[in-house]
């Protein structure tokens, strides 16, 4: 079906005289507050109708009324009165008046233009949408809304001149550094994917569906202290995950995490983790069930365990075929050592230059 040229070119305008009618709108609720305010402040200055036990002119005005006559108030009252009105009038033109039209201009200022008022929609986050699906539903995540949320902590740490690549078949590829700062070892790591992978301040090594919110990130533990996989304890590997900075706690602690499985594979070389957490909607009180598969490998001559961990929504997990696909993805990762050069090893200053500590 084709469209009106006359329809299609005023299309544009009609979006346009709708901000506009939004943007009047809001500056009419700020100037009508003003102006309740200024009221309000004159009115608790008028003063109370003077009263003596010995003067009741509104008595004397009712009674002499009757009787033909009229009631006149002392020289004295007057005179009060008259100084009121004045000192009134005065604190009224010099400082209610200036602090409400001040007021009212600050707020019209900060009111957003029909010019921002898109760009401010998209960069909002529905956080609860987020933590139960992965996806955000305000929009796509702009510079802006990166700019201002910290990266949760997953413990990677790029090496300088380095970037995540990921190939047309979902191949992706990092170096990236373990160790400490004073002795780095760069790690290689790779697996594949059928996601996206994601790109911004936010994220490190992470791929997602922005449909489904299933997903997959990289992750690097603490020092494990000369102990093997066998040696440690699930609680090891998790603690990077659902710590208060942790990814799956960028937003909020989640609840009721249990590790189902965990299983050494390739002789120890690899160990992983099955398990099962919820997330709390806020809008309903309703707990989001989740599951995830964790992967995790100790390069030769480190002392880190690198981790893969693939994620999905409880009910997409067994109907969606979402578990089967996270198996193969954390079946294809792979953490060795890099090939060693010349080079000297850095790391990739994404902090502003204010740490490069990993």
């Amino acid at each position: 079906m084709k469209l009106c040229r006359h329809h299609t070119s005023q299309m544009p305008q009609a979006k346009e005289m709708k901000k506009m009618m939004i943007t009047m709108r809001l500056e009419l609720v700020v100037i009508s507050t003003a102006l309740y305010c200024l009221s309000g402040i004159a009115s608790a200055f008028q003063p109370s109708p003077p009263f003596s036990r010995g003067n009741n002119c509104h008595g004397q005005h009712q009674h002499q009324h009757q009787r033909g006559t009229s009631c006149t108030a002392p020289s004295s009252m007057m005179s009060t009165t008259t100084t009121l009105q004045i000192s009134r009038r005065q604190l009224l033109e010099t400082t209610s008046f200036p602090i409400a039209i001040t007021a009212a201009a600050a707020a019209l200022v900060a009111l957003p233009s029909s010019a921002n008022a898109a760009a401010a929609i998209q960069d909002s986050l529905e956080i609860n949408e987020f933590l139960r699906t992965g996806v955000d539903t305000g929009g796509n995540m702009g510079v802006s809304s990166q700019a201002g949320k910290s990266r949760p902590q997953t413990g990677v740490v790029f090496r300088d001149g380095t970037d995540v690549l990921q190939g047309k078949s979902g191949d992706v590829s990092a170096e990236i550094l373990v160790g400490t700062k004073a002795r780095p070892t760069s790690v290689l790591v790779s697996f594949t994917a059928p996601y996206k992978l994601e790109t911004g301040t936010v994220f490190d090594v992470e791929c997602r569906d922005g449909k489904t919110g299933d997903g997959v990130f990289l992750a690097v533990t603490e020092s494990t202290g000369g102990k093997s996989l066998e040696e440690l304890p699930a609680s090891f590997f998790l603690s990077r995950l659902f710590d208060p900075t942790g990814r799956f706690s960028f937003y909020g602690p989640p609840t009721d995490v249990k590790v189902k499985k965990s299983k050494l594979l390739d002789g120890g070389e690899r160990r992983m983790l099955e398990l099962t957490f919820s997330n709390l909607s806020q809008s309903t009180n309703a707990e989001i069930p989740r599951n995830a598969v964790l992967v995790a490998s100790i390069p030769k001559g480190t002392d880190n365990a690198v981790m893969l961990v693939a994620s999905s929504n409880a009910n997409r997990w067994k109907k969606g075929g979402a578990e089967a696909r996270a198996m193969e993805i954390v079946d294809s990762f792979r953490a060795v050592p890099a090939p060693k050069t010349s080079l000297k090893l850095r790391a990739k200053d994404r902090s502003g230059g204010s740490s490069l500590d990993f």
